[in-house]
């Protein structure tokens, strides 16, 4: 398996982190985890071809997670000419989601199949909602969705990547989380969210809804020392108040000893015996 950060950021427009995108490929499949902002300029990056997207998995359905689909998907169609419409698997309320996004791009796709001659069946979505358990196997690959526990937002679903008894595991957005740690546990890669905030911030304060939502750096040592991953890396990172990438990693080494790589935009790893990494390099 072949595992790509498209994107490790968050809501915040930032230049250096697009929003929260993960591409797998395996056994001739290819797979997105949410459709942050930049997900199909990094794919471009990549020289990745849009038709070979075998489908969307969607996480949850907060916007940063989202807004990057319309262009994945249109633009996609529109520069490859693809004929299949484009898979997605999500929580409930993605079909109302995508629905409404045919529905308000509706004259657009009219006139790319009139006036491009597009391909008409590769302007749509095709949509199925999920519950916990396998919602895709095929060829030898297996993913399973999980619930996992980011409230207010329910459900909230992680996702389990299997394929020639080797897996991936995407936490999606979530606290501390029993119920990810059970289908976790010995992975071969749990990339997995964080926030990182000042030890002194409060429930008084502004932006602790924000924490109250995600799972801090000593919680997540505690998640990595049950799943006992071969990698652990960090993904859709939060910082508030500046906090820096340094501190969050000793917070988190500071009760977690095991292998650990703070996650950048193109980074990837080759998911075998061993898990490679391999940052992006510029040319």
């Amino acid at each position: 398996m072949k595992v790509t950060l498209l994107g490790t950021g968050t809501p915040l427009p930032l230049l250096e982190r697009f929003g929260p995108s993960i591409l797998v490929q395996a056994g001739g499949a290819s797979f997105v985890f949410d459709t942050g902002r930049g997900c199909l300029q990094r794919m471009k990056q990549l020289n990745f071809p849009y038709d070979s997207l075998t489908a969307v998995f969607f996480t949850h359905l907060h916007s940063d997670h989202l807004v990057g689909l319309p262009d994945l998907w249109l633009t996609g169609w529109l520069t490859t000419r693809c004929e299949a419409p484009l898979r997605v698997f999500g929580p409930k309320g993605t079909k109302n989601m995508t629905d409404h996004l045919q529905a308000a791009y509706v004259f657009d796709i009219k006139m790319r199949v009139q006036d491009d001659h597009a391909p008409k069946t590769g302007g749509k979505l095709e949509t199925k909602e999920i519950q916990e358990g396998v919602v895709f196997e095929q060829n030898g690959v297996k993913v399973t969705g999980f619930l996992v526990d980011h409230y207010p937002i329910v459900p909230a679903f992680g996702y389990k990547i299997e394929y020639r008894g080797h897996s991936v595991v995407v936490s999606g957005d979530t606290r501390y989380s029993d119920n990810l740690i059970k289908y976790a546990k010995g992975t071969d890669l749990l990339i997995h969210e964080v926030a990182v905030a000042p030890d002194t911030m409060s429930s008084k304060d502004s932006k602790y809804h924000i924490l109250a939502h995600h799972i801090t750096p000593e919680q997540a040592s505690k998640v990595f020392n049950a799943v006992k991953p071969k990698l652990a890396v960090y993904s859709h990172i939060v910082r508030l108040y500046d906090r820096t990438n340094e501190e969050l990693l000793q917070r988190t080494k500071n009760a977690y000893t095991g292998p650990l790589v703070l996650g950048e935009d193109l980074m990837s790893f080759s998911v075998n015996e061993t898990v490679a990494v391999k940052a992006w390099v510029k040319k």
